[in-house]
């Protein structure tokens, strides 16, 4: 990953608040899935948030922003709690000397952290084999996200790869071999005030099939618009609903349980429904008052994808590993947004049963 748009560390040093922040996730065999978040805020200090099976979560905050690192060119970070290593180590010597901390490039994830009284709750080590990054290794929010107008900004690192090593999780070992993996980052000086976001890359009988949505209401310079993206890669082929692929998207998001999406570009649509029957877990996000948990996740929504060249269906596929996701500001309806161009209403109802 170390040609990726948006790899590097974005932070020029001088304006604050900014932050950034890194996500990788893991799914293995249901329902033992794992996401591992990372951020630094300056002044504000860091972070790691593990999240695993059953909604079980973890957070150990690193203060110091001294003790972090990171590459400027290229997928590289890590934050200890100690200033003796702000470089990327041999992974045994990191487990040898380090109590608490974590380091991950675009091809390995490392990490170690511990409850108060000193017990370990996570540890973890393990390679990833980069299959898909982003389209053919291009930004994920156009050619506009070299400029300064968008707050945040986003890149998926990694749509698609393959992680081999294990996982030690709240006394459990997971070990793995070649599971799906993934990767995204965001940098900026806070989240959106609203968004939702969809995430999946482990479908029943099609394994080089990924999928990322998101739609929020993001910052440009002085004022807000509503955005969306769908990003499909299948049979070596990328499938694009976006602004600036002139796609029509529109969407209808409960404000937890129910997500629909559809996206229009040239002749192809995309039509997204997931669910999620359980109460999500609560997530850390940076803001510019802080960390703050005003994010809702599952990794376990189940989630149907229907592709569509004109009238001819030519993908169906189902998980019940989907990451699902709405944040910012709680909305106590149903969330409706549309392009107004053409898209019929019963292609984004969320009432139909998966």
């Amino acid at each position: 990953m170390n040609s990726i748009p948006h790899g590097g560390y974005h932070w020029d040093g001088l304006h604050q608040p900014f932050f950034e922040g890194w996500y990788y996730r893991i799914t293995l065999p249901d329902p033992a899935s794992f996401a591992f978040m990372y951020s630094i805020q300056q002044p504000g200090g860091g972070s790691a948030q593990v999240y695993g099976p059953g909604e079980s979560y973890f957070c150990r905050s690193f203060p110091d922003v001294n003790t972090f690192w990171a590459w400027s060119d290229a997928c590289g970070l890590g934050h200890t709690d100690t200033v003796n290593f702000r470089t990327l180590l041999n992974p045994s010597q990191f487990f040898r000397e380090v109590n608490q901390g974590y380091q991950a490039t675009g091809s390995f994830n490392q990490g170690q952290l511990k409850h108060p009284n000193g017990d370990v709750v996570a540890r973890w080590q393990y390679d990833i084999k980069p299959i898909q990054t982003w389209g053919h290794q291009q930004a994920t929010a156009g050619w506009l996200s070299y400029l300064p107008l968008y707050d945040p900004g986003w890149q998926v690192l990694l749509a698609h790869g393959l992680a081999s090593g294990w996982i030690q999780w709240q006394g459990k070992t997971y070990e793995f071999d070649q599971a799906p993996a993934y990767a995204e980052k965001n940098w900026g000086q806070s989240f959106p005030s609203q968004w939702f976001w969809l995430q999946a890359n482990a479908f029943a009988n099609h394994p080089d099939l990924s999928l990322t949505a998101a739609g929020g209401v993001r910052q440009i310079l002085a004022w807000q618009e509503p955005a969306g993206l769908i990003g499909i890669h299948y049979q070596n082929q990328f499938y694009e609903f976006a602004p600036w692929t002139e796609a029509r998207l529109a969407w209808e998001v409960l404000p937890w349980g129910a997500w629909s999406m559809t996206g229009i570009v040239k002749n192809y649509r995309a039509e997204i429904k997931a669910h999620c029957p359980h109460p999500p877990a609560k997530i850390l996000v940076p803001t510019v008052q802080g960390m703050i948990p005003t994010c809702w996740d599952t990794l376990q929504g189940v989630l149907m994808l229907r592709l569509y060249d004109q009238d001819t269906l030519i993908l169906s596929a189902t998980t019940k590993q989907a990451g699902l996701e709405v944040g910012g500001v709680p909305w106590s309806m149903a969330w409706s947004h549309s392009d107004s161009l053409g898209i019929p209403e019963d292609q984004i109802c969320i009432t139909e049963t998966l």
